[in-house]
């Protein structure tokens, strides 16, 4: 068994899921799985660390250069530990046109924190992100995948403070 087994990172359910996501592709395409396969894995251990991009790389026989490469391109997938909830704050040209740098105010006002941080609970990590194509619906943000969007600072408020 190497350091970066994933059979051996995560539990069997998730390789059963990773494989059926693998055999989708034909053998010789099984890279093209890299984004599914991260996310069953991000889910399972929180995030991705360099031994989980390596044990993907492995698994799905690529460079860890080229597993690399998606994890950090994709904002979704999350490279540390994060809080309970992650909150991702789109601060693109609709977004910020329509107030999202008082979104964002709010959270270093209220919770102190800023973009890449959690707070001291552990409770919220705070990503800036960029289009999260819901420019209709500016201001916005993800809150654990789930969108909202034509935010006020109040509204986006009362969201935060009600999560557990």
């Amino acid at each position: 068994m190497s350091a970066n087994d994933l059979t051996q990172m995560v539990s069997a359910e998730s390789i059963k899921q990773i494989d059926r996501w693998i055999a989708k592709y034909p053998t010789e395409r099984k890279r093209s799985a890299i984004i599914p396969v991260f996310t069953i894995v991000q889910e399972e251990l929180g995030y991705l660390s360099r031994e989980a991009m390596d044990a993907v790389a492995d698994y799905l026989e690529i460079p860890h250069i080229g597993a690399y490469e998606v994890a950090t391109f994709y904002s979704m997938f999350r490279l540390e530990p994060s809080g309970k909830h992650v909150v991702s704050l789109c601060t693109n040209v609709s977004c910020m046109l329509a107030g999202s740098k008082a979104l964002k105010q709010w959270f270093k006002d209220e919770l102190g924190i800023e973009p890449g941080q959690t707070t001291d609970d552990g409770r919220i990590t705070l990503k800036e992100v960029e289009c999260m194509a819901a420019c209709g619906g500016a201001p916005m943000l993800e809150v654990d995948k789930q969108y909202h969007e034509n935010l006020t600072v109040e509204k986006m408020a009362d969201l935060i403070r009600d999560l557990s």
